[in-house]
C-alpha cells in the first residue's frame, strides 16, 4: 500500500502561531529601540545638545550630508546645515570650546608623560605619544616663518599674499582645518597661493592639529610667529 507523499505542501500557519511569534518578535524590537535612545540621550548631553538636536544630527547623517562627510561630528554636522546665522554662531562656539577642553587634556597628558618618562628612563630619548597634540618644538621653522591662520579671515588673506608677493618661504597652518585637506585647498586658492611653490616647498600648507594653542600665544589670527632662541615668538 502506497503512503501519501506530502512533499512541496505548504500548510498555513494558525493564527495562534502568527500571534506567538509575533509577540516573541516585538519586545526585541522594542529592547533595541530603548537602547538606541538611551544611547543617544546620554550622546546629546556629552555634545552638550538637547535631544531634539541630537535626532536632528542623526536625521541630517542619513542624508546627503552623511554620504559625503560619514565621520563628521553633530556639532560640526549642525553647524554647516544651520537654520539661521544665530544657530551657525552657537554651534561654532560651542565646537571651539570642546576643541579647546580637548587639547588641554591632550597637553596635559602629555606633560604628564613626560615627566614619567623622564623620572623612569632619564638616559633614553623621549618618544611622542601616537594622535597627542605636539609641542612647540613639534613645528620646526628652521628660520622660516610659520603663519597661522583660519577660515573666513580676510586679513589672512591679505597677509599671506603679502608675504607671497615677498618672495620669502612661510608655513601655513589652517587652525580650524578640521583635519580635511579640501579646506586647506580652498582657503589656499582663495588666498591666490601659486602651486609651484607649494610643488617647490616654498610655501607649506598644514593642519594645525592643536599646535596655535599649544603655543600659548596671545592675539588673534593671523599670526606670524617664528622661533627664536628655542622659543616661538610673535613677529609683529
Amino acid at each position: 500500500m502506497l503512503m501519501p507523499v506530502f512533499v512541496g505542501l505548504n500548510f498555513p500557519v494558525s493564527a495562534q502561531q502568527a500571534s506567538l511569534q509575533d509577540s516573541s518578535i516585538q519586545p526585541i524590537h522594542t529592547r533595541q529601540s530603548q537602547v538606541a535612545a538611551s544611547q543617544d540621550i546620554r550622546l546629546a548631553k556629552d555634545w552638550g545638545l538637547r535631544e531634539d538636536e541630537f535626532s536632528r544630527y542623526r536625521e541630517l547623517m542619513e542624508g546627503p550630508l552623511g554620504i559625503y562627510s560619514p565621520n563628521l561630528d553633530p556639532l560640526s554636522a549642525l553647524g554647516i546645515e544651520a537654520r539661521s546665522d544665530e544657530e551657525r554662531q552657537r554651534y561654532a562656539e560651542m565646537q571651539v570650546q570642546a576643541e579647546s577642553r580637548r587639547v588641554e587634556k591632550l597637553l596635559a597628558y602629555q606633560r604628564a608623560y613626560d615627566e614619567a618618562w623622564q623620572r623612569l628612563y632619564p638616559g633614553m630619548q623621549r618618544v611622542s605619544l601616537p594622535d597627542a597634540v605636539p609641542d612647540n618644538a613639534a613645528v620646526r621653522s628652521n628660520g622660516r616663518m610659520t603663519v597661522f591662520v583660519k577660515e573666513d579671515c580676510a586679513a589672512c588673506v591679505q597677509l599671506v599674499q603679502r608675504l607671497q608677493t615677498s618672495g620669502t618661504g612661510f608655513d601655513i597652518y589652517m587652525v580650524d582645518s578640521r583635519q580635511d585637506d579640501a579646506r586647506i585647498r580652498d582657503l589656499a586658492k582663495r588666498m591666490g597661493i601659486d602651486p609651484a611653490k607649494v610643488r617647490s616647498g616654498a610655501i607649506t600648507l598644514n593642519h594645525d592639529g592643536g599646535r596655535w594653542l599649544s603655543m600659548e600665544l596671545l592675539g588673534d589670527l593671523p599670526a606670524v610667529v617664528r622661533e627664536v632662541n628655542g622659543q616661538w615668538q610673535r613677529q609683529p
